[in-house]
């Protein structure tokens, strides 16, 4: 290295303090490098949290299941990623980041072959489970990768570089899995994983360098880590039956019940464990609660959305599957083409206009798309201007809610401050996708057309609400945590 200079860092083993902030250095050379790996790892696991989705009619007809049945194979993965996510970064803090980025990637690429020769929907859906549990290995150990080469003063240009690639992931995954679906197959759209991981771990191996925290002991509450995942799934799994079983079903019923039951023990069990799934403490940040909640809220109207009009193209205007996808592509090349930008403009201007702005537009989009719509396929008309406001509004908000969430937190409190956000846009796809499948309702009964128009108010009132929640007066904190305990979580570990 041009520079040996060391300094401690909360949490960590250490990192480049003179060489990260040369721009000719070794050192920052080397930083750009794993900002590109990092960013690459998070790419292709919130991939997969879209691709599927345009062949989602293409996997229906070759498994020939139900709607219902397959929006599994998209809601295990959100369901176990947003569970694993926490304890993986916990995981990754104790046995070493680097390690578990390598395992995660190795594990992800293993899992997406199985997926892709998958002989029947319950082995796709498994699959989806266990992939999920290696891509939350990868989301936290590849920014505290990232963040162990910056210093202090460039870890938000990190993130924000790092959160783009996640958004333009999700946005551009319904085009590439088109695409493979179109000349290849819809294997394809998983099978793809295998060469982004070999070249992955090939570069992993020489550039990466090992940090852990030297603090970090055991594993999180087992027991939150269940009723994490549990709540989601009971819910998803009410809303998605619901229609067809009847809203007094005993099961459905049970469901509802059972998630509201777990939320309480969930809230219990994690203000008395000592350690717990999810930090309580890092609540108290009013910015990190405000930009979670719009998070949940905009990531809810975005998935619904996204797998939404894709099955319309194909249903109602009976587009082919690449022909959907390229329908939809001119949103998802507005966010590439923003999704950076926006994160410095949130820098100079402050985050709430941003996102203000961004989900006005996501709503006027989707109103667009709810009153002039109908069955008559008229592209240019009725669906480009819609598609490029809702572009507009994903480009203005996924990027700078990523940013924002962890702004105000210390540096060692942004690892695990981003993976309590990702969980909340891995919930938000369970409850979008749920209640996309709920809107759509039993095939036959009314016109589907229909349905899709009150799809798309339900996910434009969504989507603005994101927005409004960040406006809303303060609110009282949480009696059950003192300033104290929130002060001492928030400041991290004291340095040596």
């Amino acid at each position: 290295m041009a520079n040996t200079e060391r300094a401690p860092v909360s949490g960590s083993q250490t990192v480049p303090v003179n060489g990260s902030q040369d721009m000719g250095s070794a050192d920052n050379q080397r930083a750009r490098w794993v900002l590109a790996l990092g960013s690459l790892g998070a790419f292709v696991v919130f991939l997969d949290t879209t691709i599927v989705n345009i062949a989602f009619e293409t996997i229906n007809h070759s498994f020939n299941t139900t709607t219902g049945h397959l929006a599994w194979v998209l809601n295990a993965y959100s369901v176990v990623f947003a569970a694993v996510l926490i304890p993986g970064g916990r995981v990754a803090d104790r046995y070493g980041r680097k390690q578990t980025f390598m395992v995660g990637i190795i594990g992800f690429a293993l899992m997406s072959a199985l997926c892709g020769l998958a002989p029947n929907a319950a082995v796709l859906i498994t699959a989806r489970a266990l992939q999920a549990v290696f891509a939350a290995l990868v989301v936290p150990s590849s920014l505290a990768l990232v963040l162990h080469e910056f210093h202090a003063a460039r870890r938000h240009v990190a993130i924000g570089v790092w959160g783009a690639m996640a958004a333009a992931a999700a946005a551009v995954g319904p085009t590439l899995g088109a695409l493979l679906t179109e000349y290849a197959s819809w294997r394809w759209i998983f099978l793809v994983n295998i060469p982004i991981a070999a070249v992955i771990i090939t570069l992993g191996k020489r550039l990466l360098r090992e940090s852990r925290d030297v603090h970090a002991s055991g594993v999180p509450d087992p027991l939150g880590s269940v009723l994490v995942a549990a709540i989601p799934a009971l819910l998803s799994y009410s809303i998605i039956e619901g229609p067809s079983r009847g809203w007094s079903n005993s099961w459905v019923v049970a469901g509802f019940v059972g998630a509201a039951l777990a939320l309480p023990v969930f809230l219990w069990r994690t203000s008395k464990s000592a350690r717990p799934v999810l930090d309580l403490a890092l609540f108290k940040e009013r910015q990190f609660t405000e930009m979670n909640a719009a998070t949940l809220l905009f990531s809810t109207a975005f998935f619904g959305l996204l797998l939404g009009n894709l099955i319309f193209l194909q249903t109602e205007w009976h587009y082919s599957v690449l022909r959907a996808a390229l329908a939809s592509a001119a949103g998802p090349v507005v966010v590439t083409l923003i999704a950076r930008s926006t994160t410095k403009l949130a820098s100079v201007v402050g985050h709430r206009p941003v996102l203000l702005a961004g989900s006005l537009t996501w709503a006027l989009g989707c109103l667009g798309f709810a009153l002039s719509v109908n069955g008559s396929p008229q592209w240019v008309a009725h669906w480009l201007p819609w598609t490029l406001l809702t572009g507009l509004g994903i480009g203005l908000t996924l990027p700078v809610q990523s940013a924002a969430a962890v702004a105000k937190l210390p540096p060692a409190q942004f690892a695990i401050g981003s993976a309590i956000n990702s969980s909340f846009r891995q919930l938000g796809a369970v409850l979008g996708i749920s209640i996309f499948v709920a809107l759509l309702g039993p095939s036959g009964l009314v016109p589907r057309v229909a349905n899709f128009h009150h799809i798309w108010w339900v996910f434009a009132v969504l989507g603005l609400a994101a927005g409004i929640v960040q406006v809303l007066p303060p609110w009282r904190r949480n009696p059950g945590i003192s300033n104290s305990e929130a002060s001492a979580t928030l400041r991290g570990p004291t340095q040596a």
